[in-house]
């Protein structure tokens, strides 16, 4: 009998106060365009190769009582790193490390309305 095995990551959520209001942000900001269903509370995106939307908190998550997403690193794939930056950094956005030469290309991380830090680099 072979063993089970898990082929990788296949949807990620971040939990968010406002799911409108953080949808908004990953659209304007980001590019990201939404997909043509999501489930009730939140918003899927059509990313690839994963999934990634933005949902209410499930029953019991306090994200006041800390930094949202400690522990956890989010990348997300650009065509144009600099670009994202650029817009970002003259809308206000919190950039937490300005961009550098990384592993995947240039990199940098901001951080989004509920606190969350994600890291942005080069497309490969």
């Amino acid at each position: 009998m072979t063993q089970p095995t898990v082929t990788g990551p296949s949807f990620l959520a971040l939990q968010v106060r406002d799911v409108e209001a953080a949808a908004t942000f990953y659209e304007s900001r980001l590019g990201l365009v939404r997909a043509p269903q999501s489930p009730p509370g939140a918003v899927v995106f059509a990313t690839a190769p994963v999934a990634f939307a933005v949902r209410t908190p499930l029953p019991g998550t306090d994200l006041g009582s800390g930094r949202p997403g400690l522990g956890v690193a989010l990348w997300m794939a650009s065509t144009d790193t600099q670009g994202v930056h650029d817009r970002l950094e003259a809308d206000g956005v919190e950039i937490v490390t300005p961009p550098f030469p990384g592993p995947f290309g240039l990199t940098f991380v901001f951080r989004d309305l509920d606190g969350y830090a994600v890291t942005i680099h080069d497309a490969a």
